[in-house]
């Protein structure tokens, strides 16, 4: 199951009719110089690199340390900007800046830009950048931009206080360590750090190398065990394994055209939640790191660009000490956890979302063949509790994790049709779809 916001990115071929100038009329010379800084954010993390970043890059005289916590299933980093206290989670898959809530003071909207996901398009205002700090370190910040966007879900979603998106635009200038095993970033000086020169062993470090195509994110090749490629972004924002799409799966031969899933479900992405089903893989090679058995999810609609196949998350990164250097164009990886699967997800195929309307969670969808089509629990059902736990106000993944679990078992729920109350114990299977072989 996915967490929204996952892989948001500015929109480059849409920018220049996206772009509005708000509030107070601008002379031109300003409106243009804005335009441009905004469509040079919108291309390639190397451009940015190449261009503003190297010079940023080289003024950098001694490594900056930046903790993180740890929440579920995200990097949560304390800073300031524009003057502002913020909690974000840090999103390498958002090629942005920042994602901030509107209820957050950090200026008046002066734009606004198209953003994407997974499988679509919305549009939000924009913010430009004055100051950022962790802690007493101020890094040297020009010509980025916050977007204000609706984040209140993250915080009830992390199990702790957030404000929004950190994007990897904030680090693109940089050698950038996400450290896991201390709960840090590590920005390291271009004289100290190369990983050009380092020899991975293939056992416990690796040096996956950024593709050229990797023009708003970290886009890395993973192969099948056939060895069909698929170019999956390197995305912390992602709270899953592995997310792609069902054409790309029949693409590579590990999903035929004519497969139905046994097993269907739903994902939250930024946009919404969508159609998705859960694959086992086997002897997949991410990253160049061999993985005998994991779990992809795969959404059930074309991917939003047709040069982008998906991304590697949160559930498998954690395990990794990673360094990126977006000049040289590489990523190094130490495995510190010693593993690299995943487990399937148990379930009673029950999927549910919260109405405040009605203030009573909704069955929205249920899988067929699964425990709860098996009980007869329909679409438009009430869903009235959890073993016990009522649901008011809950997300659609605050209560999609109280109805799955990472090991088999049952789950009590509470039924509501037509006023009439039901109580059924259902089992919690496994979700899996087997992929084509």
């Amino acid at each position: 199951m996915i967490r929204a916001p996952c892989t948001v990115f500015p929109d480059a071929e849409h920018a220049s009719e996206t772009i509005r100038i708000l509030g107070e009329s601008i002379e031109e010379s300003e409106s243009m110089n804005r335009l441009t800084a905004l469509l040079h954010r919108a291309t390639a993390v190397a451009v940015l690199a190449a261009s503003a970043g190297l010079a940023l890059a080289a003024d950098l005289k001694e490594r900056i340390e930046v903790p993180f916590r740890i929440a579920q299933d995200a990097i949560i980093v304390d800073l300031q900007v524009n003057g502002r206290n913020v909690s974000l989670m840090f999103d390498s898959g958002f090629s942005g800046a920042f994602l901030i809530n509107p209820n957050v003071d950090i200026g008046r909207p002066t734009g606004e830009m198209t953003l994407v996901d997974f499988v679509g398009s919305f549009q939000a205002p924009t913010v430009p950048v004055r100051s950022v700090q962790f802690g007493s370190k101020k890094l040297d910040i020009s010509d980025m931009t916050i977007v204000k966007m609706d984040m209140s879900g993250l915080t009830s979603s992390y199990g702790t206080h957030c404000d929004g998106i950190l994007g990897y635009e904030v680090f693109a200038p940089y050698i950038t360590e996400i450290n896991f095993e201390k709960s840090k970033f590590i920005f390291h000086p271009r004289s100290s750090m190369n990983l050009a020169a380092k020899t991975p062993d293939n056992v416990r470090t690796f040096k996956p190398r950024m593709l050229p195509k990797g023009n708003n994110s970290i886009e890395l090749t993973v192969r099948t065990a056939s060895g069909e490629r698929l170019y999956l972004a390197l995305d912390t924002g992602n709270a899953g394994y592995a997310t792609t799409h069902r054409d790309v799966m029949e693409r590579v031969g590990l999903w035929r055209p004519n497969m139905t899933p046994k097993f269907m479900g739903r994902s939250s992405i930024a946009s919404g939640v969508v159609e998705s089903f859960e694959v086992g893989v086997d002897n997949a090679d991410i990253y160049g790191v061999k993985v005998p058995r994991s779990y992809w999810n795969v959404i059930d609609r074309p991917a939003a660009s047709a040069d982008k196949d998906g991304t590697i998350g949160f559930a498998f990164l954690r395990n990794f000490n990673i360094i990126i250097d977006p000049v040289q164009r590489f990523v190094w990886m130490e495995n510190f956890t010693g593993e690299a699967a995943n487990k399937p997800d148990y379930g009673p195929g029950l999927y549910a979302v919260y109405s405040r309307d009605l203030g009573r969670a909704i069955v929205a969808f249920v899988s067929p063949e699964s425990p709860a089509a098996q009980a007869g629990i329909k679409p438009g059902d009430h869903l009235l509790g959890i073993d016990g736990r009522e649901l008011t106000n809950l997300t659609f993944d605050q209560i999609q994790d109280l109805l799955m679990s990472a090991e088999p078992g049952q789950v009590n729920v509470a039924i509501s049709r037509g006023g009439i109350l039901s109580r059924h114990t259902l089992n919690r299977v496994k979700l899996a779809n087997e992929s084509a072989k």
